[in-house]
């Protein structure tokens, strides 16, 4: 094996694994795949692929073989991965890494493996990650950014979920993504305009020390460490000298550092250079918020408007809030909707109707969190209430439906149950309210409309002149009791899914 000087070339790859039915119970690899690149001509040097034999053939669910189509008899004749781990670490120690959400994902299993095995993991000179440089450089024009959406929009066809399969998919995709970023950089007043995207999918103002540069994106990138590569800082050895400007693939790596921290990773000792949980939030219900030049306009308030009555009148439209008493569950169904060109979000729907759902009286049982913020370093606002069981029976409900839905569409992300229970604690089961901000000009706003129920029964819209989460905080306290009327959002992002109580509007009820 060359010393990582040598190993100049990129190593796309990507692991298929079982998908964990109880806690307790890890993820296991049942294949790798993996196609070595040049990174001057992008052609394919060298493959290599196998499926794995879990220690534990039971760990290969029904569930798992819907994610990935490999069954028990499929690999009671492959190796293990103690087997094979010599070639694998061969194949990517001091190499570039390349995948789609292998920093979230793939990485960590791979380095699990090797742990499993009592083994030292291979180490990378450097890391692409596909999911989130194509997020920020390419934009939503297509969809939620999984690679089988990519693909659609491409017309590159179905994804196999197959490492090897995979793995040469995303290569195309790459291919094609900075192939129209190329085109449209020539002419992007002509090319942006004229084909309905807009500019800000494509590239987002960079800020320099604080200040908007006026040329443009910066072509910037967090280089490997120094002592990967004998003080060189390009990505490849010097042997191979390759400028990022003017690579299609290495150009990708010029995310604003500001708005998706060090998606361009290094093995140098640093936080997880992938960490998107702020940010996942904002992707799956910002298409809900108004628009960022919204200009915000005083609501009447009437007493109908203020009351618990089952419809609520929000943006111009009736749209109706039903009591979980009220909900059918046989009625309940959920369809697939398009949210984007190429991407479709499950819908849940009462009777036909789009379900939302009100709630009275809900106790406050955590304030207000502040734990996440999102690109423009507002903290995202929610809080947890406890949950009656006829909100339980309904949300259960439709966890079980969407989730079905969500596994024959194809998706091999985890699910997350919308209501929280705790083992052996007494207390009620619960679940967390979300409160969306919006941008009105240069000010933040709450997208929720939030009132207070004095003791007399006068209820009284709450109007806020900043965006204060201290102030908020102080009105949901524990033990606090709240009306809430809220949507039910899904969402699949980063290999999680689940739904997203959004809310519409609040009734803070006064001591």
């Amino acid at each position: 094996m060359g010393s990582s000087e040598d190993r100049y070339e990129i190593v796309f790859f990507d692991v298929e694994t079982t998908v964990p039915t109880r806690p307790g119970i890890g993820f296991a690899i049942l294949e790798f795949g993996s196609i070595l690149v040049c990174p001057r001509k992008l052609v394919e040097l060298e493959s290599y692929s196998t499926l794995v034999r879990p220690a534990d053939l039971s760990h290969i669910s029904t569930l798992s073989v819907r994610c990935n189509g490999i069954t028990r008899d499929a690999v009671i004749a492959a190796p293990t991965f103690r087997d094979v781990a010599d070639r694998v670490y061969d194949i990517l120690h001091g190499r570039i890494w390349a995948g789609h959400n292998i920093l979230k994902f793939d990485c960590a299993r791979i380095r699990e493996a090797f742990a499993d095995i009592g083994r030292p993991a291979p180490e990378p000179k450097g890391t692409i990650d596909s999911l989130a440089l194509l997020t920020q450089r390419f934009g939503r024009r297509a969809g939620n950014m999984k690679m089988a959406t990519l693909a659609t929009y491409f017309g590159l066809g179905q994804q196999t979920h197959r490492s090897l399969d995979d793995v040469r998919m995303n290569l195309e995709v790459l291919k094609y993504c900075a192939t129209v970023l190329f085109l449209e950089s020539s002419l992007p007043d002509v090319l942006t305009t004229n084909s309905g995207v807009s500019p800000n999918a494509i590239t987002r103002s960079r800020s320099i020390n604080g200040k908007s540069s006026p040329e443009g994106p910066s072509l910037s990138v967090n280089a490997p460490s120094a002592s990967l590569n004998n003080g060189n800082s390009q990505v490849v050895s010097s042997t191979n000298q390759i400028t990022i400007e003017n690579h299609p693939i290495l150009s990708l790596m010029a995310p604003s550092r500001e708005e998706v921290p060090s998606l361009v990773g290094s093995n140098t000792s640093r936080p997880d250079p992938f960490n998107m949980a702020p940010l996942s939030g904002e992707i799956v219900i910002e298409s809900d918020l108004p628009d960022d030049n919204m200009e915000e306009k005083s609501i009447p308030v009437s007493p109908d408007l203020l009351s618990t009555a089952a419809v609520y009148q929000c943006n111009n439209s009736s749209v109706e809030f039903l009591e979980p008493d009220d909900v059918s569950i046989p009625s309940i169904s959920a369809s697939l909707a398009q949210l984007y060109p190429g991407s479709q979000k499950i819908k849940l729907l009462h009777k036909d109707n789009t379900l939302q759902l009100q709630c009275a009286c809900l106790k406050v049982r955590f304030g207000i969190s502040t734990k996440f913020v999102d690109r423009a370093g507002r903290p995202r606002l929610n809080f947890v209430v406890n949950a009656s069981p006829s909100l339980c029976r309904v949300l259960d409900s439709c966890d079980g439906i969407a989730q079905k839905l969500s596994l024959e569409s194809g998706s091999s992300s985890e699910w997350r149950p919308v209501v929280t229970r705790k083992t052996g604690v007494v207390n009620y089961p619960t679940v967390r309210l979300h409160i969306p901000t919006a941008a009105c000009g240069e000010i933040a706003i709450y997208a929720t409309e939030i009132y207070q129920k004095e003791n007399s029964g006068c209820v009284q819209r709450l109007v806020f002149s900043k965006f204060d989460a201290s102030e908020l905080n102080s009105l949901f306290t524990p033990g606090t009791f709240v009306d809430a009327f809220f949507s039910l959002d899904t969402y699949d992002y980063q290999q999680n899914a689940g739904i997203r109580l959004v809310a519409k509007k609040l009734i803070i009820h006064s001591d």
